[in-house]
């Protein structure tokens, strides 16, 4: 997994509040169990009409935001089924943070296991970050994960807070098997112990 220490891109704005794992990406992409070429079907039911044309008004089409790498959205982002096809769409297509009020509790697990950081900020931040979202072109935000900030183009910072274990896994690039190896001393240590004091298992 990539690690996440700093990250500038343009943000893209989805003002929308429960925007489900559906919306996200749709239940007909879910029959692949690999983890890339789901990018081009992000958001797919907004993205693109009927006749499979790009929808020109959907915000990832326009030319300022087709390499947004930041979304700042609406509230409860990620509700609905716990698909992990979700950030597996978001990363194929270049989103690597996500900004919101609030997430669905297994969407927000989902993210830092796939190299994803999901910040929740308040409703005055959000406000702050949705307008500099909306600058198109140059709505440029830094995220800075080791020092816990969010920097908009005006040089304007917002402090946030993670939970340090979370942030520690994103760092490093660990996901839950690399985390575990990392341990590898200590299971094995622990292991030998289990062995020489019950035999019998």
């Amino acid at each position: 997994m990539e690690k996440f220490t700093q990250l500038t891109g343009v943000a893209a704005p989805l003002p929308i509040i429960n925007i489900d794992t559906d919306m996200i990406i749709p239940k007909q992409y879910l029959k692949t169990i690999k983890r890339t070429g789901l990018g081009s079907a992000l958001f797919s039911e907004m993205r693109y009409n009927e006749d499979g044309s790009e929808n020109p008004d959907f915000v990832l089409n326009k030319p300022a935001y087709r390499h947004a790498s930041i979304i700042v959205a609406g509230d409860n982002f990620g509700c609905g089924s716990s698909r992990e096809h979700a950030p597996w769409a978001l990363l194929d297509f270049g989103i690597r943070c996500v900004i919101s009020t609030s997430f669905a509790d297994i969407f927000y697990n989902n993210c830092f296991k796939n190299g994803i950081l999901p910040i929740v900020v308040t409703p005055e931040q959000l406000k702050l970050l949705m307008d500099d979202a909306e600058r198109g072109a140059n709505a440029t935000i830094s995220v800075d994960l080791e020092a816990q900030t969010i920097r908009g183009p005006d040089g304007g910072s917002i402090h946030f807070d993670i939970d340090p274990a979370r942030r520690h896994v994103l760092l490093e690039g660990l996901d839950d098997i690399a985390a575990t190896m990392k341990e590898g001393a200590e299971i094995a240590a622990f292991e030998h112990k289990l062995s020489a004091s019950r035999p019998w298992i």
